[in-house]
């Protein structure tokens, strides 16, 4: 696919397919990954790749939190279920840094999306997941990164069903000249 065909045809997928994704398709995502800009050069990034029991075990415990601190009716429990669905998770983690702590946030989200980007070019669906933030500390226990920042997560998987894009705000909503 041509860049631009890509970057129209990426999509938040909420629903996978049972099938199994290579390692080597994983770790072609995080190469890409890894190529993108960063402030500083920092590449700020730690990328661990979880399935099977260690992903459930995240989703459940992201259940077992949002039924805990009474938060039935967000978008936790969903997300939880389609980490569940999904056969990859990949945890973005990066260092504790107060002084960096913009930048790194800024070039991991270029991270994220390469990776996107990559797995709608081979055909793959994937998920930007913000809500591990709510079992955060559980989470970097369970993969042994107490001393690292878990970021963010993305879910991996073939693409089962692709629910309709939401609207995207009009150019003119986003962009000024002067």
């Amino acid at each position: 696919m041509e860049l631009k065909e890509v970057i129209k045809n990426r999509k938040s997928i909420r629903c996978y397919k049972d099938a199994e994704i290579s390692k080597e398709t994983i770790e072609d995502l995080v190469d890409c990954a890894r190529m993108a800009p960063s402030a500083k050069n920092r590449q700020p990034w730690k990328f661990v790749v979880v399935q099977k029991e260690v992903k459930n075990e995240i989703a459940n415990s992201m259940i077992e939190d949002a039924q805990n601190y009474n938060r039935k009716n967000t978008s936790i429990i969903g997300t939880a279920k389609i980490i569940k669905q999904a056969p990859i998770l990949i945890l973005v983690f990066k260092n504790y840094d107060d002084d960096w702590n913009t930048g790194d946030l800024l070039s991991i989200g270029g991270a994220i999306e390469h990776i996107c980007l990559r797995a709608t070019d081979l055909g793959l669906g994937s998920l930007w997941i913000r809500d591990i933030k709510y079992t955060k500390k559980k989470i970097e226990e369970l993969v042994k990164k107490e001393e690292q920042d878990l970021v963010s997560a993305i879910v991996i998987g073939e693409v089962k069903e692709v629910w309709k894009q939401r609207k995207k705000k009009d150019l003119d909503e986003v962009l000024e000249w002067f």
